[in-house]
């Protein structure tokens, strides 16, 4: 009821109207409720099987009977207790109130049993950023933030400190105040499943020598504990599922590598980064070296592929002091490794049968593999990880066209959380399906192969098998 005055004197009551009910939820009403003037809680569960699709037995908040009570004490307060049905326009209420029946519900409701890279993940990049790239602090805040609205991947810049006695998160070569490492790590251990009880999986970005991965090693280990799901063999044909890996933290980053000293390779080395420097696109303030050893044998078809001035952002490693046959702790805990292969990136997109990996290529180095090796991304994307992260000049932590990405069955499709703009807004929105628990199942065609070991092309032009006309009535 509403009211307003008259000549100051007198005081006027109106009752709002409600809208007329289409014809469509007529009908409806008419034939769940077998005609009836009233629909009971077992009719309106059959509605909710037959027509919305529901598994009514899985989600507690779609007890029809419970639905009728709720719907009746918000609508009709004195006659709550009278009768237990809805009438016409109490249905009308329910189908079009986002608080009974929400377009999206907050229950997981997609197979959670397939291995761990036949999702997509919600992931950050770098994580512990309050603003841009270039100057603004470092905190676990951003980190907790992102953590409390699902996301599951979770980056961390590592370097030594200033005595090279301790370790420090920040984006490396730039004006962002550290933050410590071990505040990092608390803060995820902490928060790591207020959101959803599945996965969270830390990406490192190493820049550091043997002793502080080593005190890193230490870090994790005593930090997480038994939370850490630490593979016993590296060579793994399958990472478990999300359902196996319930509130299990896991460590991804590239292995300890032998690294030679010779003069010639940190000559090529240099040679590398100066060439890089001049692709504008490419991350100005952290050139990552990968296969410096292979620099000087590159043929010029290699020189011509898509990837060669595009280095992954986590194939980092300052160290050159490796003992060859040494299997380290830091080794040990890492769950999924990263590396980009010596060769070409068709060479790098190569399946092996016994071994999980992940690759990362930036946004503009995935456009360009896109154009001609879209299938082998998709092979590779079945098995292997692919996470994609946004190019250097993007110092405002804006972010980029999330689909290339998600179309060519990249798990990792990495995004500044501390951002903003539409594409931010497109990330929220795909993670807030399948009950914001921060893994989205990958459509079947992306994970389909053929009889003739055919795998879906993103550049075929295939015919449209449905059109899906849309009705808005505006209420």
């Amino acid at each position: 009821m509403g009211s307003y005055r008259v000549c100051v004197c007198f005081r006027r009551s109106f009752k709002s109207g409600e809208a007329v009910v289409p014809q469509e939820i007529r009908e409806l009403f008419i034939k769940y409720s077998e005609g009836g003037a009233h629909m009971t809680p077992d009719q309106l569960r059959r509605f909710l099987a037959e027509v919305q699709g529901e598994v009514v037995e899985e989600i507690d908040e779609l007890d029809p009977q419970k639905v009728v009570e709720e719907v009746l004490q918000k609508r009709h307060h004195i006659t709550k207790f009278a009768r237990h049905n809805l009438a016409l326009d109490d249905f009308h209420h329910y189908l079009f109130s986002p608080e009974f029946n929400p377009p999206i519900r907050s229950q997981v409701n997609q197979d959670m049993t397939a291995p761990l890279s036949h999702y997509f993940i919600y992931t950050g990049h770098n994580s512990y950023l309050t603003g841009n790239q270039l100057s603004s602090v470092c905190s676990d805040v951003p980190i907790i933030k992102a953590l409390k609205r699902g996301v599951r991947v979770v980056e961390l810049d590592i370097w030594p400190n200033s005595t090279k006695d301790d370790i420090l998160v920040l984006h490396g070569r730039t004006l962002t105040p550290p933050v410590e490492l071990i505040k990092c790590l608390r803060s995820i251990k902490d928060h790591a499943f207020v959101a959803s009880p599945y996965p969270v999986i830390i990406t490192l970005e190493d820049h550091l020598k043997a002793d502080l991965q080593k005190k890193a090693a230490q870090m994790i280990t005593q930090t997480f504990g038994d939370m850490l799901f630490c593979p016993i063999d590296e060579n793994l044909n399958n990472i478990p599922s999300p359902e196996e890996l319930k509130h299990r933290i896991m460590i991804s980053t590239k292995p300890p590598q032998e690294y030679l000293n010779s003069k010639s390779v940190r000559e090529s080395s240099k040679q590398l980064l100066k060439s890089n420097s001049k692709d504008s696109d490419e991350d100005e303030w952290r050139k990552e070296v990968t296969d410096v050893v292979n620099v000087n044998t590159q043929n010029e078809d290699d020189k011509g592929d898509s990837d060669t001035n595009q280095l992954n952002d986590d194939d980092v490693s300052s160290d050159d002091e490796y003992e060859s046959n040494q299997e380290s702790e830091y080794k040990r805990l890492i769950a999924i490794h990263a590396g980009k292969p010596k060769g070409s990136l068709k060479e790098a997109l190569k399946v092996e049968e016994d071994k999980v990996r992940r690759l990362s290529l930036s946004e503009q180095a995935l456009e360009k593999a896109a154009e001609s090796l879209g299938t082998d991304l998709i092979r590779f994307t079945q098995k292997n990880f692919l996470r994609i992260y946004p190019k250097g000049t993007r110092v405002t932590s804006s972010n980029y066209k999330p689909m290339v990405g998600w179309m060519h069955g990249a798990q990792m499709v990495a995004f500044n959380m501390q951002g903003y703009g539409k594409n931010l807004w497109l990330m929220h929105g795909m993670f807030r399906s399948n009950g914001g628990c921060g893994y989205v199942k990958k459509p079947d065609f992306l994970m389909n192969v053929g009889p003739n070991n055919e795998v879906f092309n993103p550049k075929d032009k295939l015919q449209v098998k449905k059109t899906l006309k849309v009705r808005e009535d505006i209420i």
